[in-house]
């Protein structure tokens, strides 16, 4: 095979990137089928309902933290006020989320779930939480806390606090 050719039956989980490190393609590999999978029931579950992966998000966090500022909101997805308007119309319109005005501050948009939400993201979290308990259930005791650190430790320094802040980071 010559220099140039690439070997399509197999990756060369030694390549290495410009600097000439080797990449852990083995592990980009792993967290490409590993997130597939994890989001893909869920992503069924979306779709029948005419919803996708950014309405799951946004779900998500309102069930995690009833109350939330949308700005807050804003933070946490790292997205534009106009992308989390028509995704936040469809879930408050289809009666997921409802929207309050803050006590002390009525210009505060505060999220809430309703019943209807609460039982859609149940149902949503039902199918991964599953997939995770099998996961680690396979793994040694300690597994669970080193899969949490390395998780963690991708995720970017400057967010960490908001990891903190929505209890993320603490271990069971």
């Amino acid at each position: 095979m010559a220099a140039y050719e690439i070997n399509v039956n197999k990756a060369d989980i030694n390549y290495a990137g410009p600097d000439g490190e080797p990449l852990p393609l083995d592990i980009m590999g792993l967290f490409f089928f590993a997130y597939r999978d994890f989001t893909g029931d869920a992503d069924a579950m979306l779709e029948h309902q005419g919803f996708g992966r950014a309405h799951h998000r946004v779900l998500y966090f309102v069930c995690l933290r009833p109350g939330m500022p949308v700005a807050d909101l804003l933070d946490i997805l790292k997205i534009t006020k106009q992308s989390l308007a028509r995704v936040l119309r469809q879930l408050i319109d289809n009666g997921y989320i409802e929207q309050r005005t803050g006590r002390s501050d009525r210009r505060q948009r505060l999220l809430f779930p309703t019943d209807k939400g609460r039982t859609f993201f149940s149902t949503l979290s039902g199918t991964q939480a599953s997939r995770i308990t099998e996961a680690i259930g396979a793994l040694p005791p300690e597994a669970r806390s080193i899969v949490t650190r390395f998780l963690i430790g991708m995720v970017d320094p400057a967010d960490r606090t908001t990891l903190e802040r929505l209890s993320l980071t603490s271990q069971p």
